[in-house]
């Protein structure tokens, strides 16, 4: 198996939570760096690694544990495909929210990366939804934290660490999350801007109100008269109440909208998701406050013009969270990624996807800051003989 273009030595695939704590203790008595994987979609994000001995795939951890539907709690093996898992959920009317770019994308991967889409909007990340986890440490110990049901919070502060950790404290056997009950009706309002400033106005008035949207996003893509701006509002709920807030938001905005439900919305919903991971450019994540979106469009406009690269940008409108695509050499993404780390309209600038080249110029996860100590500390206490992750951060 390849890992960001490195040749693993060898591949283990565990078949339950024994063997998964096995392989590990293996690697950390050889010191054998050690990359954990479930669908493979996410093996190039990271820095690049040196070497890489081993690969644990979580493939064969791919059951739905327990759905205890009358508790809105599941619990899931973390090799399980989350389009698997939530169509398993849906036999009882419920669902795990949270949403993913790769068809691929395992629970384990999920909650490592804390990967998320335009459901973060209503329902967080999977770092929110997750109240339990059974963890394997690198020398092979068992540990569980948090529980199965939404009251229990001991040791919940534990999965809440490995979130976004990137598999680098521990591989994740098993996780345990808070549902919702699928929605009976959805729809989705599109509107389309030619001046920047228009979306960021309407973004923000239609976060202050007391709607209950499940997504409000915006998105930027190339255009041939400049950049191209779309704000996207989705309504998941009763059909009245669905009509009643679709209705309302076209009453708020100030351009031309549209109303788009059926197979027409879930086209919309998965390009929107998509659109950072079309092609080959660089992707960016990066975060900054709601109410400065508007300074955030401007920077990526001024950016672009200036290193002459294509952008193509979707965000959490009312969250302040979202990814950028650059299209261009690798001089332009660089100058990109720098350009945004050197002020102030936005923060936690992390390059998930780029080319070697780029990656030998620019560290992917940014300067650590002052949690550097508290990180690595973390990091001996529970891989000792780090191996986990194989250097590839972001601890």
């Amino acid at each position: 198996m390849i890992v960001d273009g490195i040749p693993s030595t060898d591949v283990v695939q565990p078949h339950d939570v024994a063997e998964l704590a096995a392989a590990l203790s293996a690697a950390s008595t050889a010191r054998h760096a050690a990359v954990i994987t479930g669908g493979s979609s996410k093996l190039s994000w990271g820095r690049t690694p040196g070497r890489v001995d081993v690969v644990v795939s979580t493939g064969h951890l791919n059951r739905l544990v327990a759905h205890r539907y009358g508790d809105l709690t599941a619990t899931i093996e973390s090799g399980a495909r989350l389009t698997d898992v939530n169509r398993q959920l849906a036999t009882h009317g419920q669902w795990l929210p949270v949403d993913s770019a790769f068809p691929a994308a395992t629970i384990g991967g999920m909650v490592a990366t804390n990967d998320s889409g335009p459901l973060r909007h209503r329902f967080g990340t999977p770092r929110d939804l997750l109240i339990g986890v059974t963890l394997v440490l690198a020398d092979g110990r068992i540990v569980k934290a948090g529980g199965t049901v939404v009251k229990n919070v001991a040791g919940y502060d534990l999965g809440r660490l490995v979130s976004g950790s990137f598999g680098s404290l521990a591989a994740i056997a098993t996780a345990t999350f808070k549902l919702s009950p699928l929605p009976p009706a959805s729809g989705t309002v599109g509107v389309f801007y030619r001046e920047r400033g228009a979306v960021a106005r309407d973004a923000q008035l239609l976060a202050s109100n007391q709607f209950e949207f499940t997504a409000l996003d915006v998105q930027v893509t190339p255009g041939a008269g400049g950049p191209e701006y779309r704000l996207l509002v989705r309504v998941a709920s009763s059909p009245v109440a669905t009509e009643a807030q679709l209705a309302a938001v076209q009453r708020l905005v100030s351009a031309d909208s549209h109303l788009i439900s059926g197979s027409a919305e879930d086209d919309l919903w998965r390009d929107q998701l998509t659109a950072p991971w079309v092609g080959n450019g660089t992707t960016i994540r990066m975060a900054w406050l709601p109410d400065s979106l508007a300074d955030v469009l401007t920077l990526l406009e001024r950016v672009g013009q200036e290193t002459g690269a294509a952008v193509t940008f979707t965000g959490r409108a009312a969250v302040g969270a979202g990814l950028v695509r650059v299209d261009g050499p690798v001089d332009a993404a660089v100058t990109f990624v720098d350009r945004l780390r050197a002020g102030d309209t936005v923060a936690n600038v992390v390059v998930l996807r780029a080319s070697p080249a780029v990656k030998a110029r620019v560290d992917v996860w940014g300067a650590p800051g002052d949690s550097l100590p508290v990180m690595q500390a973390i990091k001996t206490s529970l891989d000792p003989a780090g191996i986990l992750n194989a250097g590839r951060g972001p601890i």
